[in-house]
């Protein structure tokens, strides 16, 4: 059997022009900024004019910890908003965009796969609208403007030593980590040490995705913390005068992004922070507007439940004044091997046995997402190799845990794959099942909510963090930040921070170390482990296979 690739089912696709895609959701042609034919952004306007209305039912999509075996969250995602338009509903989608750095590197698109993708794929995964360049300026005007301050006189006495603001890029440079600017004599500045981030990792990204309108992403962008002067003091971004400037650069990025998917259902598309070191969820302007103008709303967060759900609940949730209605923990019957220690190589065979050593990684998950108060169904995200003896025993041990796993088909059959899951989804989220509650309280100090992360989520015995953190955490609190929730930073393979460490670890230590303060994000990023916020690309780097054909179009991709 010869199957066709993401990249050829997504050039197939009958896409529809996207002022009709915006029609089913009401959204008028003069509400739409078209960017070609098939995708638009959605205006202010018409954001500004749906907010009295009730929300739809709120479905949030996460998984387990990922593997090489592949798991196919987002394709689940997609396939999952098909399948409730398949059985009459009508819903929408709401994901991330796509992050050039792991395109060129090793990690693939944001668009889905097989036959439940969105469209255009090539464009979501490559510049789409222009919205992570628009971040990636704003934040470097910062930069450029915090160091041409110094420069001319310093007037708010910055401590050269104590600049806190590095720059981004929206690329897999190991190179730029750490690095030395201003050299080369009195012109070119004060030399001091700085270094790169990727633009996800930018909290002027988050800002974006947390922001509920223009008025307050300026306000955000004012109260991030740039330097700090001798007495510690800090410096803030509306003490450069940049905030103004960076929301001009920001205007038309702050609007979500409308295409459709394969089967023609509206798909929001906005934002785009990794979940490793960001806060990993698609804009809250995308989501709550999604939540006016359809009646169920499918939304995803990266990587596993204990970074992606776990941040989608703490954070986003808890700014955003939103309480998931049902989850979707998506596994795969090959992860559930690899956790049970089969090899790659190996995943094609039945082992059964390595399927039930592999599950406490999945029924760790469940427990996690259920300690929110929310009802949890599992999707088994179907590959050829499945048997169906491994099969029934993920369904077998699903339901030992006070949950049902539901075999879904939606890469190969589309909508089709996936009618029981949005039935019985659609079910739950009907019945008001959520009780939803975050896992901590805003006046919890900020040690104690790493603590309880550490042991609630990650299920680790300790936190270890030098006296130097516990004292920055401190000075934090005293300054008015201890009401602010907790962004981990932490390795996506495992509960532990050794991303070798698969299964359900316990009896590990979780250690900090560095603490970074998001002032106008709102939140406070630990950074455990070995952690990078700035990835490098592998031995091997996708870019190396990406080109253009003689037809013009682009191979390798995916």
């Amino acid at each position: 059997m010869s199957f066709k690739t993401d990249i050829e089912i997504a050039r197939a696709a009958n896409k529809k022009p996207i002022q009709e895609i915006g029609a089913k959701l009401g959204i008028g042609s003069d509400d739409l900024l078209p960017y070609g034919h098939d995708k638009a952004k959605v205006s202010q306007a018409f954001i500004d004019s749906v907010q009295d209305r009730p929300n739809g039912k709120l479905i949030l999509v996460t998984a387990i910890n990922p593997t090489p075996a592949g798991e196919g969250k987002t394709t689940t995602t997609v396939g999952l908003g098909d399948g409730l338009n398949r059985i009459g509903k009508k819903a929408a989608i709401c994901i991330r965009e796509a992050s050039l750095g792991p395109n060129f590197g090793m990690k693939g698109g944001a668009a889905g796969g097989g036959y439940a993708q969105v469209v255009p794929m090539e464009d979501m995964n490559l510049h789409f609208t222009g919205d992570f360049h628009a971040i990636t300026s704003a934040h470097n005007l910062l930069s450029a403007m915090i160091d041409n301050h110094i420069y001319w006189g310093n007037e708010l006495e910055i401590d050269i030593r104590r600049v806190a603001w590095r720059r981004v890029v929206d690329m897999n440079d190991r190179a730029l980590r750490q690095i030395n600017v201003s050299l080369g004599g009195v012109a070119n500045g004060f030399p001091r040490e700085a270094g790169f981030d990727i633009t996800v990792a930018s909290e002027v990204m988050a800002i974006l995705c947390l922001a509920k309108d223009l008025e307050d992403l300026q306000r955000r962008l004012g109260d991030m913390i740039v330097a700090y002067r001798r007495d510690r003091t800090p410096v803030y971004c509306r003490d450069i005068k940049a905030d103004g400037a960076m929301t001009v650069l920001l205007k038309d990025a702050m609007q979500p992004n409308l295409v459709q998917t394969l089967e023609n259902n509206p798909a929001f598309v906005h934002g785009g922070p990794f979940a490793n070191i960001a806060h990993g969820c698609n804009s809250v302007t995308a989501t709550t507007t999604a939540l006016k103008i359809a009646d169920y709303v499918v939304t995803e967060a990266g990587f596993g439940a204990d970074l992606g759900a776990e941040k989608f609940m703490n954070i986003k949730c808890r700014k955003a004044g939103l309480a998931p209605d049902a989850v979707v923990l998506v596994a795969t019957v090959r992860a559930m091997k690899m956790n049970g220690g089969v090899a790659k190589a190996d995943l094609g065979a039945e082992n059964v046995e390595a399927v039930k050593k592999g599950c406490p990684n999945l029924g760790r998950h469940i427990a996690n997402v259920k300690s929110f108060g929310v009802p949890v169904v599992v999707a088994i995200n179907h590959f050829v190799t499945d048997t169906e003896a491994e099969v029934e025993a993920v369904k077998a041990y699903v339901a030992e845990q006070g949950s049902e796993a539901i075999l879904c088909q939606h890469w190969a059959k589309g909508s089709e794959g996936t009618e029981a899951l949005a039935t019985r989804v659609a079910e739950i989220a009907d019945a008001g099942m959520s009780n939803f509650a975050p896992l901590y309280p805003d006046d919890m100090p900020l040690f104690q909510k790493i603590d309880m992360i550490a042991k609630r989520i990650y299920h680790a015995d300790e936190v270890i963090a030098d006296k130097k953190i516990r004292d920055q955490l401190r000075d934090w609190e005293e300054q008015g930040y201890g009401n602010l929730p907790i962004c981990m930073a932490k390795t996506q393979y495992s509960f532990s921070t050794d991303p070798n460490w698969r299964g359900a670890p316990t009896g590990h230590t979780v250690p900090v170390r560095e603490v970074r303060l998001s002032a106008g994000a709102g939140f406070v990023v630990v950074i455990c482990g070995e952690i990078m916020t700035m990835p490098g690309l592998p031995r091997v780097p996708s870019a190396e296979n990406i080109k253009l054909n003689a037809d013009g179009d682009i191979e390798g991709l995916f």
